[in-house]
């Protein structure tokens, strides 16, 4: 691909710094959010195209691994490794990493197309499903995140 990765960027501002002295859990939510709402303008579904196609996108379901603390003023930025999509869903896996190149957590996530008009899932417009196609087809040699698809339990 001839263009730049996708990545957002972003430092841990003083309102999301908790009691513990470190980035609330909520707030690394909310950084993969903005992650999501750039991601999309990334592959094409920035605000004039949604109203164009009058279709965004839904999540889903989210699974957060928060790994190392971030503080006050960090620098960190996040980047994504499209798992998976189909006509309709994208399953990316987003990774925020400090100034350090030190992961700080994970946010793996499933992805669903709208159609704004009917309420309904559909189909991606052609050229977001270009580009989703383009994106599967140069991650998918990617090694898979040792976070990916992790369950949630007890180990007994």
């Amino acid at each position: 691909m001839s263009e730049p990765a996708f990545i957002y960027e972003d430092h841990v501002h003083k309102e999301w710094v908790d009691y513990n002295g470190h980035m609330n859990d909520a707030a690394y939510a909310a950084v993969f959010s903005h992650a999501v709402d750039h991601f999309m303008a990334y592959i094409g579904l920035h605000e004039k195209a949604r109203e164009r196609h009058r279709y965004t996108i839904f999540t889903l379901e989210t699974h957060l691994c928060y790994l190392k603390e971030a503080h006050e003023n960090e620098e960190i930025y996040v980047s994504v490794q499209l798992l998976d999509a189909d006509a309709k869903r994208i399953h990316p896996f987003f990774v925020m990493k400090n100034k350090n190149d030190q992961i700080v957590a994970t946010s793996e996530q499933m992805l669903m197309g709208i159609d704004t008009e009917k309420g309904r899932p559909a189909h991606f417009p052609e050229p977001i499903a270009q580009k989703v196609a383009e994106l599967r087809k140069a991650h998918h040699s990617l090694e898979k995140p040792i976070q990916a698809g992790r369950q949630i339990g007890i180990k007994r």
